[in-house]
């Protein structure tokens, strides 16, 4: 049975490069292909968005997470967060394997910036209790993150059973490190970085990274590798970098 995981997770800023400069979502579904994640998850996600349908010419028929998850990840789920007028977008999370059950949770700080946690439950084949995956994208004020983490805790203390294997992964926009301490220490998680190389992974901005923004946090598992992806080409696509690891079920 399938016992390790290649997993990543990447906020794409909606499709396009730094400043909105240029379209990329064709570049970044070859690139995403190449990177052979069995999971992904995804932040920044455009559900749909009428103006850029018709100034694009080549603007995708699908929504982007369908379009990125082509023929490689036959499952896929997606929590719309932020509504606007010309469309909508949030987070999202690609699969190989069956998603059993989602649910999108609203964990908006307030009306001007709209997050939600993303939660799914997988079915992998020979894996005795299912996985349980949950995407998110945090707000940029301290006071506002410091209450959307506590709604991750409560969310996983409400529907995660405490002997299944959990991953939790996004844009956590967590410079100061403040929801890290709190979701190891509370959550009982550990962080796939601070694992491998003894602090969570710089991600911001993605051509020279110097922030601690995104985090991949497991509970279940061995990390075998973690890596951030940066510079060039990764660099053209996104101003965040990707993260990705490898992990092995306990």
């Amino acid at each position: 049975m399938p016992r390790t995981l290649r997993i990543a997770t990447y906020n794409i800023h909606k499709g396009f490069s730094h400043f909105n400069r240029r379209l990329m979502v064709h570049e970044l579904r070859e690139k995403l292909q190449g990177m052979g994640a069995d999971l992904i998850f995804l932040q920044e996600v455009l559900g749909a968005h009428e103006e850029h349908a018709i100034t694009h010419e080549n603007w995708p028929g699908s929504p982007q997470y369908e379009f990125l998850a082509d023929s490689m990840w036959p499952e896929y789920v997606y929590g719309k967060n932020a509504v606007y007028e010309e469309g909508h977008h949030g987070n999202a999370i690609l699969s190989r394997f069956p998603i059993l059950a989602w649910d999108n949770f609203d964990i908006s700080g307030h009306r001007f910036e709209s997050r939600g946690l993303l939660h799914c439950e997988l079915q992998i084949p020979g894996w005795e209790t299912n996985l349980h995956c949950i995407c998110t994208h945090m707000g940029l004020s301290a006071r506002v993150r410091r209450k959307q983490v506590s709604a991750l805790e409560q969310k996983i203390e409400e529907i995660v059973p405490k002997d299944a294997p959990l991953i939790v992964a996004g844009d956590f926009n967590d410079w100061s490190c403040k929801a890290e301490r709190i979701m190891v220490n509370g959550g009982r998680l550990q962080e796939v970085f601070e694992i491998t190389h003894g602090k969570v992974a710089k991600s911001f901005p993605s051509t020279f990274p110097i922030f601690r923004l995104d985090r991949i946090y497991v509970r279940g598992f061995s990390v075998r590798e973690a890596a951030v992806h940066h510079g060039l080409p990764w660099s053209r696509i996104s101003d965040h970098a990707p993260l990705s690891t490898t992990l092995v079920l306990k």
